[in-house]
């Protein structure tokens, strides 16, 4: 299943994408993409409705994040061997956990705001896990038991705040509109095998990141049991598994990085695309 969420900033109402591409109004089934909806049992009421007894979601509404508002957005950095490289970073011997603040969480379509002051904010496109089951203390072996799906999320970074301004990652990664999310959650049963997703992400039409979850260093499975046993996750929590090769940091042999006015559109295999304009705060 594709599970979204269709409205207006703060009041959006819960879809499923049928099987021909139409939108179908959920909201006379579960009262939003919850914790709830996208439970083990929530998931299977959801399973054994016939979309095409669903109203159609009528226009072009806003399409919002794929999931209420998390408790936790959990983000990994340096997962992947290919841009740890090309950043000159060592490889992580365990995973590097930081946290996006809740102000970054927003929809697929929604603009981007360069912070004010900001001369390096980045982009990265990531595998969005979403947790459908409360995790702590999860041993790998049955960490994949409290997923829900996955979904596309691009991982806006300031990378000034992030790496030269003191203190922890957060401070650069935060920002308001940093964390574009959606546009909608596939359940796994979609998606057979994490660890084989092509992914992409272009600023105004140039490819800049063309890579793959296989190259990852630590897997969904191996993640999730990991950050179970710092923080506990709760349903809808998402944690955003880091990013291939090709971020503006680390093109040479100058950096590049984003300008208000340009556009950026990303993607994963079997998850669907983005597409955000870039504003100024």
């Amino acid at each position: 299943m594709k599970l979204l969420r269709v409205g207006p900033s703060g009041a959006e109402r819960p879809a499923m994408l049928d099987a021909q591409g139409v939108l179908r109004d959920l909201s006379g089934v579960v009262r939003d993409i919850d914790g709830e909806a996208i439970s083990p049992e929530g998931l299977k009421r959801l399973a054994s409705l016939d979309p095409t007894s669903l109203p159609k979601v009528e226009g072009a509404p806003r399409i919002g994040p794929c999931v209420v508002r998390p408790m936790n957005f959990v983000c990994i950095g340096l997962n992947y061997a290919d841009h740890a490289a090309e950043t000159n970073a060592p490889i992580p011997k365990e995973p590097i956990i930081f946290m996006k603040s809740p102000s970054a969480f927003s929809g697929p379509y929604d603009e981007v705001r360069i912070p004010r002051g900001s001369k390096k904010t980045d982009w990265e496109v990531e595998l969005g896990v979403v947790i459908g089951t409360k995790a702590s203390y999860v041993p790998e072996n049955r960490a994949m038991d409290h997923v829900a799906g996955y979904c596309v999320v691009n991982d806006v970074s300031e990378r000034e705040f992030q790496l030269e301004r003191g203190g922890t990652w957060d401070k650069g990664k935060g920002c308001d509109t940093f964390g574009p999310t959606g546009p909608w959650l596939v359940t796994k049963d979609e998606i057979p095998d994490p660890q084989n997703l092509k992914m992409w992400l272009e600023v105004d039409g140039k490819r800049m990141q063309d890579g793959s979850t296989k190259t990852m260093i630590f897997g969904v499975a191996k993640l999730v049991s990991y950050v179970s046993h710092f923080i506990t996750l709760y349903p809808g929590d998402i944690i955003s598994t880091g990013t291939p090769p090709g971020v503006g940091m680390g093109i040479k042999p100058e950096p590049v990085f984003l300008e208000p006015g340009q556009t950026i559109r990303l993607g994963i295999e079997g998850l669907g695309e983005q597409v955000q304009k870039v504003g100024q705060a």
